[in-house]
């Protein structure tokens, strides 16, 4: 460690971020996009149970049965300073344990890593956040301004009855805001031995989330139908998903590129995505996703019996757009699409992007130079979306900064709803760290 930045000891909150952790993903509270799973209240009362036994008052709000978030504020040294936000989600992606080495909801500690969904999407930065806090207030250690805490049910299907929610109903629990750090950002990625890069989440694809539906003409399957709905959605449904959208270079993205080339020291050509991404290791698919707008098909229905042309076809499309390419992007798809297919939106959600400066991003350097002398940051754009589309609504601005310092050879973005996701536990150990200085240094 440097001189100006001595290490410092925060025993107790790397002591028990695994545990934590650990407890939570033993909480089931997948999302399947309705009301059907468990809910995050369990999730919620747990995480106010933890922030009570430190001092703290926490709300839980639930928007609707079972369907909780829990919402603290921490009293800074300075009150008359802009507050920070401080976000995570208590909700997973569902996961079969059919398909896993271990237990998805287990929960388990082993070869270094803490195992179970919601690892790292996000009980990992929920598990820190509450480490880091727990071990402040028991120290006695105010933050230099007021801090608030928002653990939030949803965010997996757009955050209507978290985030959203908050953000509609609730606004005074956010004033004062000006900032906030939430997922998907602050991790590593090792170039060499003298250069880890770690990705700071700046800008964030939009989404539409849509349902394409063709009406045609119901009839016995053995009869020679030209209006078949299925027909007319699979053609459309195929263009759409094969279509080569050109490749747009964000101001982030062009950043990004410009600090990885410099990394590297060899140049990286946006139009040669093959080449490209080749460079890139296990972030060249999240890293690819951030090039180009997107259309995923991801669903289809009609019919209800073999023998009969159904009257209607539905699919269900997973659309993502760059920011300022939303207009460009629902044009190409309408084209597509073409005359016969009525599309209408399941989700929608902008698109965000900030500069990468300020007081702000220069603790999230400084924090994460103090505990990795060869760290810098970098910015990126996430090819997904997050709570802080919700919370840019109040004027508050969003970066991702979850810590965790990774070994070259996890495949980090696979993690994301994949099987068998885990985090390492001395990953969330130095993340621990950089938090507890990043709350100092801004």
């Amino acid at each position: 460690m440097s001189e100006s930045n001595p290490a410092r000891t925060t025993t107790a909150a790397e002591s028990e971020v695994a545990d934590l952790c650990s407890e939570l993903i033993r909480i089931d509270t997948s999302n399947y996009g309705d009301h059907s799973g468990p809910g995050e209240r369990a999730a919620a009362e747990y995480v106010a149970e933890k922030l009570s036994e430190v001092g703290l008052e926490p709300r839980i709000f639930e928007s609707h049965q079972g369907r909780a978030s829990t919402v603290a504020r921490i009293a800074g040294e300075d009150p008359s300073r802009p507050a920070l936000l401080i976000h995570g989600h208590l909700d997973v992606v569902p996961a079969d344990a059919a398909d896993w080495t271990r237990d998805p909801f287990g929960g388990e500690i082993a070869d270094g890593c803490v195992w179970g969904r919601g690892a790292v999407d996000m009980k990992d930065m929920d598990a820190m956040t509450l480490a880091v806090v727990r071990d402040r207030l028991r120290s006695g250690r105010k933050p230099p301004r007021d801090i608030v805490l928002a653990f939030l049910a949803d965010e997996e299907a757009g955050g209507t009855y978290g985030a959203r929610y908050l953000v509609d109903r609730h606004p005074e629990l956010f004033e004062g805001v000006t900032e906030a750090i939430g997922e998907v950002g602050g991790f590593s990625f090792t170039v060499n031995e003298q250069l880890r890069l770690y990705l700071i989440e700046t800008a964030q694809k939009g989404m539409h989330w849509m349902r394409l539906t063709v009406d045609g003409t119901a009839g016995h399957g053995s009869m020679t139908n030209t209006d078949n709905a299925v027909t007319e959605l699979c053609e459309a449904v195929a263009r759409l998903g094969r279509h080569p959208w050109p490749v747009r270079v964000t101001k982030t993205v062009r950043s990004f590129l410009d600090e990885l080339s410099d990394a590297l020291g060899t140049p990286l050509d946006p139009e040669d995505m093959e080449a490209t991404l080749a460079k890139l290791g296990g972030i060249a698919k999240m890293v690819g996703a951030t090039l180009r707008n997107s259309a995923a098909p991801t669903m289809l229905g009609a019919g209800y019996k073999v023998n009969v042309i159904p009257g209607q076809a539905v699919a269900h499309v997973d659309g993502r757009f760059l920011p300022g390419y939303e207009d460009e992007f629902l044009t190409e798809v309408d084209r597509l699409l073409g005359p016969r297919v009525r599309r209408e939106d399941v989700h929608a959600d902008k698109a965000l992007e900030t500069s990468f400066d300020g007081a702000l991003v220069d603790a999230m350097q400084a924090s994460l130079r103090a505990e990795d002398p060869i760290a810098r940051a970098v910015p990126y754009m996430l090819s997904g979306g997050t709570d802080a589309k919700s919370f840019d609504d109040l004027g508050i601005r969003c970066f991702g900064f979850a810590p965790l310092q990774l070994p070259p050879e996890l495949d980090f973005a696979g993690m994301f709803h994949g099987v068998d996701e885990r985090v390492p536990v001395d990953g969330l150990k130095f993340g621990v760290r950089v938090l507890d200085r990043f709350i100092d240094a801004c």
